[in-house]
């Protein structure tokens, strides 16, 4: 019963008529604004044995590097980040805390027993996390909705969860109320606890079963009175990053994934490189990479996106920071950049 509630549902009743009224659903799904493949075709394919054997070092060497200090307090103004790992990231924007994309689980799997395993853990437990003032989900793929993790936040927490269109209906499921549920289209806002949040763009895909794009798939912006963070989930690269900047940047800060690439899938995860030019396009500040690290999700090396976004950001000028998982980031004065992961290269 457990893996057949962790699928979720979908959406039904006025949540399933409300999806249907959205500008980006036809024929019975959800579509992006440009032309989209999950996977190419032709010598592009990975194949099985790419999988199985391919020569790539995709776990590190040894023990990822964690900050296991507990949450400081959070200051009435300012803007401090925390990555945990993978898409994972505390934001602390002037006293409001909202947390990204929760995953506390060993595996991003609809069981516990299968599917891609942490390569490094948790660097504080979900009983710890300081008391939040909304929960983000970017779309509801395993490895950004976590169901154990909704509940015990459910359970541990008060904040809303704000979702994309449809993907209430899998928290409703888990026993969420659905006072707490705000589900939002694209350029649809919420303001909550002084803060303004908005469902943006992103091109990527949906669903937790064969059936795909049932619900929509969104990229984040957190804004509060004076500071802005952009938030990618999961994205190809495409145009309309460019349009986001002039609505809602410029942006302090920007969370851009750079991992679980692949010639085949190029238009639905960015590259490292893309990831640096929408950065540039969403006019962000400092860059902090997400997606990667954490979970084995792509034929690449382990530590190649952060090299490579690192090469990127250094040909543009653009200011970087890599925390290590649990590390707290001022972006008004971020570290210097310490290649800690090259050791485990």
């Amino acid at each position: 019963m457990t893996i057949l509630a962790a699928l979720g549902a979908q959406p039904t009743g006025a949540r399933a008529e409300r999806v249907r009224r959205s500008p980006h659903y036809r024929d019975g799904a959800f579509h992006n604004t440009m032309q989209t493949r999950t996977m190419v075709g032709g010598d592009s394919r990975p194949s099985v044995r790419e999988f199985l054997t391919g020569g790539e070092k995709r776990r590190p060497s040894g023990p990822v590097p964690l900050v296991t200090e507990p949450p400081a307090a959070t200051a009435a103004s300012g803007l401090h980040l925390t990555w945990y790992g993978h898409a994972t990231v505390l934001v602390e924007i002037e006293g409001r805390r909202v947390l990204l994309d929760p995953v506390w689980s060993d595996r991003c799997s609809p069981t516990p027993g299968v599917g891609p395993k942490r390569l490094h853990a948790m660097p504080v437990a979900l009983a710890d996390v300081p008391r939040l003032d909304a929960i983000v989900i970017s779309h509801d793929h395993y490895d950004h909705l976590d169901m154990p993790t909704i509940q015990a936040l459910n359970r541990s927490q008060q904040a809303p969860f704000l979702v994309p269109l449809g993907v209430g209906a899998h928290l409703a499921r888990w026993g969420v109320p659905e006072s707490r549920i705000i589900e939002l289209d694209w350029e649809e806002s919420a303001d909550v606890a002084g803060l303004t949040l908005t469902a943006t763009e992103a091109r990527h895909f949906s669903g937790r079963t064969l059936r795909r794009n049932g619900t929509l798939w969104s990229s984040w912006v957190v804004a509060g009175e004076h500071r802005r963070v952009f938030y990618t989930g999961d994205s190809g690269y495409f145009d309309g990053y460019a349009a986001i900047g002039e609505r809602h940047g410029p942006f302090d800060a920007t969370l851009m994934q750079i991992g679980a690439y692949d010639k085949g899938w190029p238009e639905i995860h960015m590259f490292p490189e893309e990831a640096v030019a929408a950065h540039l396009d969403l006019r962000g500040n400092l860059l902090i990479p997400v997606h990667w690290a954490t979970f084995n999700l792509a034929l690449h090396a382990w530590s190649e996106p952060v090299d490579r976004v690192w090469a990127e950001c250094k040909a543009h000028d653009v200011p970087l920071a890599v925390p290590r998982p649990g590390e707290r980031v001022d972006v008004d004065t971020p570290p210097t950049l310490d290649p800690w992961w090259q050791p485990l290269s």
